[in-house]
């Protein structure tokens, strides 16, 4: 009897202590479910964080391509990924003074497209989506010919640092340096910079079929170039992307 008895709290016991779980459990499921659903680029979503023990899934800068949905904005997940690589190394020589936020160019995008992306990476937002023109010689409609030489009025791919800003010809302007050598490294010679241009406008789409050209440099409307310019200057990174076999093989930050 006694057995019987001690088998019978053993079982109640355990329904008790089970029941006293459930809020729990469901709690835990209700808050997963949520981050997973949790809209993109909001300061609140917090993805795992690189050698956390519960992130190890995720490299930061991933999670943020497919926090934002960046690829429905049109940018090229090879464009995100190659960016990401070089990005971190130049991050670790120190090269940054800037190292919360990354411009993206996609050149594989028609000039009718917003191919600039400037991206938040420690709030997860996309801060800058707009149109940028590449060199008169590198095409019409879609970038195709790149090019380090000095009047050859063509873009240069590659990885850039943004330096100090200035007023010149084409009013507020942005300095870059390029770091691949052979690649776009006579950008100062060439006096590649970021500058405002009345032809970066939808209305050229409609009569010629892409908006203007620069003389290589990549050129942004003039509405957005003073907030664009002053979220960048200064020791930031800019990667200016193609899917160009030479540039492909020849770059060192690109191969790691």
């Amino acid at each position: 009897m006694k057995k019987k008895l001690k088998g019978f709290y053993l079982i109640v016991s355990s329904l008790f202590i089970s029941l006293l779980h459930l809020p729990f459990a469901f709690a835990k499921t209700a808050h997963f479910k949520s981050w997973l659903n949790a809209p993109p680029g909001k300061d609140s979503v917090q993805l795992p964080a690189e050698g956390h023990s519960g992130g190890s899934f995720f490299s930061p800068l991933r999670s943020v391509y497919d926090s934002l949905h960046l690829d429905l904005a049109g940018l090229s997940r090879q464009a995100f990924d190659l960016a990401q690589r070089g990005f971190e190394q130049i991050r670790n020589q120190g090269s940054l003074v800037n190292d919360s936020v990354l411009s993206i160019i996609d050149f594989s995008q028609p000039s009718t497209r917003k191919r600039l992306y400037v991206i938040d990476l420690k709030h997860y937002r996309l801060l800058f989506n707009t149109l940028v023109a590449h060199g008169r010689n590198s095409g019409k409609e879609m970038a195709r010919f790149f090019s380090n030489r000095p009047a050859s009025y063509k873009s240069s791919l590659g990885f850039y640092v943004t330096r100090d800003t200035y007023e010149g010809n084409n009013g507020y302007s942005l300095r870059l340096e390029g770091l691949e050598k052979g690649i776009n490294d006579n950008a100062e010679r060439r006096a590649i910079v970021i500058h405002g241009a009345g032809y970066v406008d939808e209305s050229y789409i409609g009569s010629q079929g892409y908006i203007g050209r620069s003389e290589g440099c990549p050129a942004i409307p003039e509405r957005v170039v003073t907030p664009l310019i002053n979220t960048i200057k200064q020791g930031s990174c800019l990667f200016i992307y193609n899917p160009d076999p030479q540039y492909l093989h020849h770059s060192q930050l690109v191969n790691g």
